[in-house]
């Protein structure tokens, strides 16, 4: 089966927001970009959940992509009330199914696995799940963030052509996906967002943690590691203690995109996942209301 992908626009607080809306008709997911990332990042992973048959979404988070690229307010809650704006509009679209049938289950890498913590702990009724890429509750200490920002502020732009963005990030899957974020102005390749903008969303990610919000979660989570990523030993055990449920995947070898170094075995815990929480599509959660 084919599946393919339709661009919407969602505007929530004056801020227009940018989304692939994959379609389907089973339980409902929400794709979330990390930080400088884009939509198009989960387009395979998208691809597979809705040829499954689930109701994909992938969102371009405010500040990125498609989306307004410079909002005024970028903290941590206006993310999550757009991921929560956007569950509530699309699930009223499925009114002919019943309530406990129209919710959607986050998934989000990074930046945005964070966003799907926090609506997780916000206990919204749409919410049925959340999948954690490279994410959790610690705070980043300030030369992290410090040490991100200069980064994206020292990307060598504009790139001349694309292969040369992509060998700029790395290479192979993995400087596909940064690339593929690019747009294509003035004879270049420049990225879609204003680092500015990005440095200021990071800003609160030093001053707090939110074990607080990761304790109050009462929805199935899986958390999806690399070997190599960012969240240490420490930080999975005290995830683990304080959500004894949590499922846990850790892939040997991959860094923090592994969701794009190693695509096949994120859908595969994901897909898991989805069906142990949802049932699948056209599983009893998926009646049609009468």
């Amino acid at each position: 089966m084919s599946v393919s992908w339709v661009t919407r626009e969602f505007v929530r607080g004056g801020v227009v927001l940018s989304l692939r809306d994959w379609g389907g008709d089973g339980p409902g997911v929400l794709l979330l970009h990390g930080l400088a990332g884009h939509c198009g990042e989960w387009d395979g992973l998208a691809r597979r959940l809705g040829g499954d048959g689930y109701r994909v979404l992938a969102l371009d988070q405010r500040g990125h992509g498609a989306s307004e690229r410079a909002p005024e307010d970028v903290s941590r809650a206006a993310h999550v009330d757009d991921v929560l704006g956007v569950v509530e509009e699309y699930a009223s679209s499925e009114d002919r199914l019943e309530p406990s049938a129209r919710s959607f289950v986050l998934v989000g890498q990074s930046y945005g696995g964070l966003a799907a913590l926090l609506a997780a702990a916000r206990r919204h009724p749409l919410v049925a799940g959340a999948v954690l890429v490279e994410a959790g509750p610690e705070k980043s200490s300030p030369e992290d963030v410090d040490g991100v920002v200069g980064w994206l502020r020292g990307w060598p732009v504009p790139f001349g052509g694309r292969e040369e963005a992509v060998a700029y990030f790395g290479g192979g899957a993995l400087g596909e996906g940064w690339a593929a974020g690019l747009e294509e102005r003035d004879g270049g390749w420049w990225p879609r967002f204003d680092a500015s903008v990005l440095a200021a969303s990071l800003a609160e990610n030093a001053t707090r943690a939110w074990w607080e919000e990761w304790d109050g979660i009462d929805v199935p989570l899986l958390s999806v590691l690399g070997q190599h990523g960012i969240i240490g030993a420490e930080q999975w055990d005290g995830m683990a203690r304080r959500q004894p449920g949590l499922r846990g995947v850790c892939l040997p070898g991959a860094g923090h995109d592994v969701h794009l170094e190693r695509p096949e075995e994120v859908y595969g815990a994901v897909s898991a996942f989805l069906r142990e929480v949802t049932g699948g599509p056209g599983g009893p959660s998926r009646t049609p209301a009468a």
